[in-house]
């Protein structure tokens, strides 16, 4: 039960993102505030949830260097989908897939053993992500001349490979050794971070300079919060 909610909450995040940038209007400051809180939400989750779960069941110098793999690799294939697609809704649709696949699954794997509350916090900083980026690119891809039914169909393929991550990350590595997890949140976090260099926070800043930092600090505030009352 608790898989079927966290999967929904997500990948419902894409859903209404795509819808809202594409029939809704979307203020970029609005977009740029939101933005800017989900960074700050996930600098939380990444820490709490992730990394620090990692370490207690693995090497650090194991963890660390699967954490700069996750920001390598992360890296490495935005930059060939930015090559692809330039930096319009496509590439932040593939960016979103690239740093979303580990970051589900590594919320699949965060179910095995956690508190309703940890998996909320991961959750809820996820959503809060994908949310105003899913809305961001639907809204280029709209300005770029792609039909909405077929952008929406796009964000829709993305939230369905999502949702199959995270499912793929409870049930396949249930009886999976420790380390092997602590390795995948590892992984996981190192993508998130890369997403937040080189896609949020920049994205944020652009949207809303004067606020960006503000909303920033309101996202941690609010992440860590949950993760506290957790």
């Amino acid at each position: 039960m608790t898989m079927a909610i966290v999967v929904i909450v997500v990948t419902s995040a894409l859903l209404a993102g795509a819808a809202w940038g594409l029939f809704g209007a979307l203020p970029k400051r609005v977009e740029g505030f939101l933005i800017a809180t989900a960074g700050g939400a996930l600098i939380v989750s990444v820490v709490s949830e992730l990394v620090e779960p990692a370490s207690q069941n693995a090497p650090l110098l194991w963890v660390m260097a699967a954490l700069m793999l996750g920001a390598v690799v992360f890296l490495v294939l935005d930059y060939f989908v930015k090559q692809k697609f330039g930096g319009g809704g496509g590439g932040l649709l593939a960016a979103i897939t690239l740093d979303g696949i580990p970051e589900n699954l590594a919320l699949g794997v965060a179910l095995i053993g956690a508190s309703p509350l940890q998996v909320a916090s991961l959750a809820g900083s996820i959503f809060l992500s994908n949310l105003p980026e899913a809305a961001g690119g639907a809204k280029e891809m709209r300005n770029d001349g792609l039909s909405k039914s077929k952008a929406f169909g796009l964000w829709a393929a993305a939230a369905a490979m999502l949702a199959a991550s995270a499912i793929i990350g409870n049930l396949l590595l249930q009886g999976a050794p420790q380390e092997a997890l602590a390795l995948i949140r590892a992984f996981a976090a190192g993508a998130v971070i890369a997403s937040l260099g080189t896609e949020v926070f920049p994205q944020a800043y652009r949207e809303d300079h004067l606020l960006a930092g503000f909303a920033t600090a309101v996202g941690f505030v609010l992440a860590y919060s949950l993760t506290a009352l957790g």
